[in-house]
């Protein structure tokens, strides 16, 4: 199968300074879910951004379908790769039905408004997650959970190849939590390409049927997270001793916790 996306003997830096990191390859196939773990200050997010096209490699290339990612228009791209980013806000009191069908701009021409077909994809979008039921609450007052469940949608509404997402979960509570992991795995179970990137080891074993484990400098492992998901490799990115345990009740699932008595 060819790859959706693919970075080539990546290297960035700022301001043509040390790199943050080299030599980065990666290959995302249709229908992979990718989760890209690592400390803070490694450059999982520089990384991201890379991908997103806000950055430009110092080294190496980025290709997204086939095509080099500095070919793409700032439409043509929007309408291949989706971005849900860690925060969002909005000036004017939007419904959240309105925000979702903002993810139809690089469909419309720049004087054109969205037409009844686009408002109800929109809502037929929200109706399949679940959230039908916030189309009329203005978006600045649901909860965060609920805007990044929003934004999801809006992002569906591109109709992309590819979603990213910058840590999905950052600044949720435990259930809002479980319910936007929950909505990228349902995604990933339909074959959407997801790249996210999370702070948690937990969100490896639970969407991703590919991990990427970064450090200071590179790449540690990447794979499959029953080979890369192991306790040196999680040491080598975290700096911090890590003990696996498998579920009683669950063979497959996994969690881990630091080494308390190593801090």
């Amino acid at each position: 199968m060819a790859n959706l996306i693919e970075v080539r003997d990546a290297s960035f830096s700022y301001h043509g300074k040390d790199y943050i990191w080299e030599n980065v390859n990666l290959q995302v196939e249709q229908g992979d879910s990718v989760c890209i773990l690592g400390a803070n200050g490694c450059g999982k997010t520089t990384l991201f951004n890379c991908i997103a096209g806000n950055f430009q490699l110092a080294k190496g290339s980025i290709y997204i379908d086939g095509k080099p990612l500095g070919d793409y228009s700032i439409t043509e791209l929007a309408k291949t790769i989706g971005i849900v980013y860690q925060e969002h806000s909005v000036a004017f009191p939007y419904t959240s039905l309105e925000v979702v069908r903002m993810g139809r701009t690089p469909y419309l021409s720049a004087f054109q408004t969205p037409s009844q077909a686009d408002t109800d994809m929109a809502y037929s979008i929200m109706e399949e997650m679940g959230i039908a039921h916030l189309a009329e609450k203005p978006y600045s007052r649901i909860s965060g959970g609920q805007r990044q469940l929003v934004l999801i949608a809006r992002t569906l509404c591109q109709t992309p190849k590819a979603i990213l997402f910058d840590e999905p979960t950052s600044h949720l509570d435990f259930k809002n939590q479980a319910l936007v992991m929950k909505t990228l795995r349902n995604l990933s179970e339909k074959g959407m390409t997801i790249i996210m990137t999370s702070h948690s080891p937990a969100h490896a074993w639970q969407v991703s049927n590919k991990t990427v484990l970064m450090g200071k400098g590179g790449i540690i492992a990447q794979g499959a997270p029953r080979d890369v998901m192991t306790g040196e490799n999680l040491q080598k990115t975290y700096d911090v001793r890590v003990k696996i345990h498998k579920s009683d009740a669950d063979e497959a699932a996994f969690f881990c916790e630091p080494a308390f008595e190593d801090l």
